[in-house]
This record gives C-alpha cells, structure tokens and sequence, in this order.
C-alpha cells in the first residue's frame, strides 16, 4: 500500500482543479499564437497564477493538519521540527512565487 498523505482524501478534486489550470496555461499558450490583446492575455496568465497559489494554499495546509500535527503528536521531537522546517520553507517559497 502506498504512503497516505494529508491531502489524499482530495487527490481526485485536486488532479481535477490541476487539469483545469493545465487547460488555462494552453490557452494562454493559444492567445499568444493568436496575437491576442496583452492585457487579455495577463489576465488569464494572473487567473492562472491565482489557481496555482489556491492548490497551493490547500496543500500546505494538509500538510499542516496531517503531516505536521502527526510528527508532533507522535512524541519524536526531531521529525516534529523536520515537519515544521519542511512547512516553514514551503510558505518562503510561495510567498517569493
């Protein structure tokens, strides 16, 4: 059996909402080749940029309500700590993203 993770119960939502964004990037992909109005195209680039940061925002905060609460429930202090670096790093990098 595979490892479970904090957001598995959502895997099916989020490849959906995933395939969705994927959609969005080629029609962006299309405006460009159809020499679309700029502005039109950073909207649709800022919606797709908007869903990214939500899945994001979901799964940080699965791997809070899980992965981060489990390590810390279980009495081991390093992998507690480990699981807090891992969520501390994640949210430095969307917010430079």
């Amino acid at each position: 059996m595979t490892e479970q993770h904090g957001y598995t119960p959502q895997k099916d939502a989020l490849a959906k909402r995933m395939k969705r964004i994927e959609g969005q990037v080629r029609g962006v992909g299309k405006m460009i080749d159809d020499d679309k109005y700029c502005i039109d195209i950073l909207t649709q680039v800022s919606a797709a940029t908007a869903a990214l940061h939500a899945v994001s925002i979901n799964l940080l905060e699965e791997h809070i309500a899980h992965c981060v609460v489990d390590a810390s429930s279980s009495g081991d202090d390093d992998a507690a700590r480990e699981k807090i670096e891992e969520a501390s790093a994640a949210i430095a990098r969307l917010i430079k993203s």
